[in-house]
């Protein structure tokens, strides 16, 4: 056996791209993608790839040359996801929810030649490229119009969407990988502007996740998702492409609100959703719902679902899954595996159990709980704190330009994730806090250092230390402590200092509330304790809990 060798024929590099010619042999007259009143078949998909491909080729973009994107959920993004490394592009796409000076810092960064352009993003685009050094170089920007909107590309557009798809060549013989390493996409952990962290992840990484996921959640053949989780969001936790591999029908909505929400159920006959728990509250709370008719799985994460939303979402119809995963994972990589026993247990006790993270999913190789300094398994007690670490095939190969971050966090065989748990008796995974004082809010990860540096640039704040609060909708929003310098004479109110970040962050980054004292409690070292503020937060009267259902 030991002359048995790996040959061409037998290791050919994986890619999820293989997955759209499948499905247009297979599956080739059933709907791919709706978009209002258009509908595309799984033909029709495979074909606009190739020639979108093609076109993007002709453009002399290559192997390793990113391609970024800013659009919501529309059939052009979900085309791009097959496009762009099927040219042989690493795809970057872009939280269009970033200000102007995060997206030129991302752009710069990630060294992007191309940028495809919603039409509602040009404003935000524009002013990202005026902020780029008058030698830095520029990249080609691509119009994406609306065929429900008048919206016309401005001068300094130099080619349109429908233009590359239409001029394209639809034999176009598409960019293999070389190798399963090469990289497929280029997705930033956040909208930090001081040391962005640019994830890379390769075909064979995004080719396990993909099909990992799908078996994870017992997704059927054929199934109609539609997209309520941005796909720019970890390309959509890998399903951008594993719809592809289950012929599955992708409804895309530019954006959306309970009311859209349940009416695209109802019209589409709608199997599956995503999305973070403030998704599941929405729906849970709002009057435009009611009884499904036939039940919707619908995978959460990004944050524990308090055991209230899961009662209320399930009590609608609802299938609620939940998983945890992170953007250097690419998809959920543990999840919450149900088992059957616990379906005897009062609701309250399944809601408590469903809030848990999980067990690792089966293309996982280990997920462990570990002391952070020896890096030995805590105990199995759920009490036990420890750093959360991971070791599987679909882990990022790094982080760009950062080889220090990357060595940092992959070390002894392990990813460290820099989230806090516990493992539980009985195997089952738990977040209990998460390092570095991350605080998620509507599924967005957002850094309180960063927003504690905004804070400290206001002329009349001495000190600031941000948590997060608890809030129904969003899960947790940034709330902020500020004490105010001895010689301010004007006191700034909370509104605006509210202002004063919103020009300086990202919306959904902006402290939702403002608590002023007289002084911070600190250790006997002088250290903030932050573990005392979020107490603070905590016990905040609940009547001063965000409501606002947009952040822009």
């Amino acid at each position: 056996m030991d002359q048995l060798k790996p040959s061409a024929a037998n290791s050919s590099p994986l890619t999820p791209l293989n997955f759209l010619e499948r499905a247009a042999t297979v599956y080739g007259e059933c709907p791919s993608v709706v978009y209002n009143d258009t509908t595309y078949t799984w033909s029709d998909t495979h074909r606009r790839c190739l020639q979108l491909a093609s076109s993007i080729s002709r453009l002399g973009i290559g192997r390793g040359h990113v391609v970024s994107v800013l659009a919501p959920n529309i059939p052009a993004m979900y085309e791009l996801h097959f496009a762009v490394p099927m040219a042989g592009a690493v795809l970057n796409t872009i939280n269009t929810r970033l200000d102007a000076r995060t997206v030129s810092v991302l752009l710069r960064h990630s060294e992007s030649r191309l940028l495809f352009v919603d039409f509602q993003s040009t404003p935000l685009v524009r002013q990202a490229i005026s902020l780029f050094p008058p030698e830095s170089p520029r990249p080609t920007l691509v119009f994406i119009a609306d065929p429900e909107e008048s919206a016309s590309p401005a001068t300094h557009f130099q080619h349109t969407y429908s233009g590359l798809v239409e001029s394209g060549d639809a034999n176009f013989n598409w960019v293999r990988p070389e190798s399963d390493w090469d990289p497929i996409v280029l997705n930033y952990t956040s909208g930090t502007t001081a040391a962005p962290k640019g994830v890379v992840h390769c075909h064979r990484g995004m080719f396990i996740c993909a099909l990992d996921s799908l078996l994870a959640w017992s997704v059927p053949e054929q199934p109609v998702k539609l997209w309520t989780l941005p796909m720019f969001h970890a390309n959509g936790w890998s399903y951008t492409w594993g719809m592809a591999a289950v012929g599955g029908t992708n409804i895309c909505l530019r954006k959306f609100d309970a009311r859209i929400i349940f009416e695209a159920i109802r019209a589409h006959g709608v199997t599956l959703m995503c999305g973070a728990p403030v998704v599941l509250n929405m729906l849970s709370n709002s009057p435009d719902g009611g009884r499904l008719r036939d039940p919707v799985h619908i995978l959460t994460a990004g944050a524990p679902p308090p055991a209230s939303v899961l009662l209320r979402a399930e009590s609608l119809g609802f299938v609620v899954s939940h998983g945890y995963g992170l953007t250097e994972t690419g998809g959920f990589v543990v999840t919450c595996a149900w088992k059957p026993m616990w379906n005897r247990l009062p609701a309250t006790e399944r809601a408590r159990l469903k809030a848990r993270q999980g067990v690792r999913t089966v293309s996982m190789t280990e997920v462990d709980v570990v002391d952070p300094e020896s890096g030995a398994s805590v105990r199995r007690d759920g009490l036990s704190l420890g750093e959360i670490v991971l070791r599987g095939g679909w882990i990022m190969l790094g982080y760009l330009k950062d080889p220090e971050a990357t060595t940092k966090c992959m070390r002894n065989g392990w990813f460290y994730t820099g989230d806090v748990g516990v493992m539980h008796p009985d195997g089952y995974l738990e977040i209990k806090d998460r390092s570095k004082d991350v605080i998620i809010s509507g599924g967005e990860n957002l850094s309180s250092v960063e927003v504690e540096s905004v804070l400290y640039s206001h002329p009349s704040i001495d000190e600031a230390a941000v948590v997060a609060r608890p809030d129904e909708f969003w899960g947790e929003t940034p709330c902020a402590f500020v004490t105010l310098r001895a010689e301010t004479k004007q006191v700034p109110t909370e509104k605006e200092i509210k202002e004063f970040c919103r020009g300086r962050l990202p919306h959904y980054m902006v402290p939702k509330t403002v608590v002023f004292k007289a002084e911070l409690p600190k250790t006997s070292t002088g250290k903030i304790q932050k573990f005392v503020l979020r107490e603070m937060a905590k016990a905040l009267d609940l009547s001063g809990t965000t409501t606002a259902r947009s952040r822009i």
